[in-house]
């Protein structure tokens, strides 16, 4: 999704300093393209903890197409605005897990589907980060369950499909 991102920081050649200039803070450096003394355009910053984003910046925030890798193995690949992920992006998890779709105010918010590791994806709407609303789990034997979800729990009537077509109703 992000290659031609990727394709853009070589030609930028982040680290060709007749283009880019280096801005220090108490959290980390920057690398990249300066405007008044602020992060302005292309750029990385590197985090003292060993985070890192690259992409776009706007006034000194993280603003635009940008990638964040946390220390961890976790990294997120999409839109930001005002340092928090809001737009459209995919957040892969350090265990194999990967969630697409809606992020607004640094969670995932809308539509979108999660992919776990152990093959079974999630398909629905979103608030504050959980399962919330109308949605579809896929089993990865199969099966699939459509219902209502409300904090990142089953609610209500469920219609269960098993591989043979076999339907079974659930009451959480």
């Amino acid at each position: 999704m992000y290659n031609q991102m990727n394709k853009k920081f070589d030609e930028l050649n982040i680290n060709n300093k007749i283009n880019n200039q280096e801005l220090q803070s108490k959290n980390g450096k920057y690398i990249g393209q300066v405007v008044n003394g602020k992060a302005e355009g292309k750029g990385i910053y590197y985090y003292n903890n060993g985070d890192r984003y690259e992409g776009d910046w706007k006034n000194d925030k993280e603003e635009g197409k940008g990638i964040f890798y946390w220390n961890d193995g976790d990294r997120y690949e999409g839109d930001w605005k005002n340092n928090k992920k809001e737009g459209k992006g995919i957040y892969y998890y350090n265990n194999g897990d990967r969630c697409e779709g809606d992020f607004r105010n640094d969670k995932k918010e809308g539509k979108g589907i999660c992919y776990y590791n152990k093959g079974d994806r999630y398909e629905g709407d979103f608030r504050n980060d959980k399962r919330e609303g109308k949605g579809i789990y896929y089993y990865n034997n199969g099966e699939r369950e459509m219902g209502d979800y409300c904090n990142d729990k089953q609610i209500g009537k469920h219609v269960k499909l098993n591989k043979n077509g076999d339907v079974k109703i659930n009451n959480f």
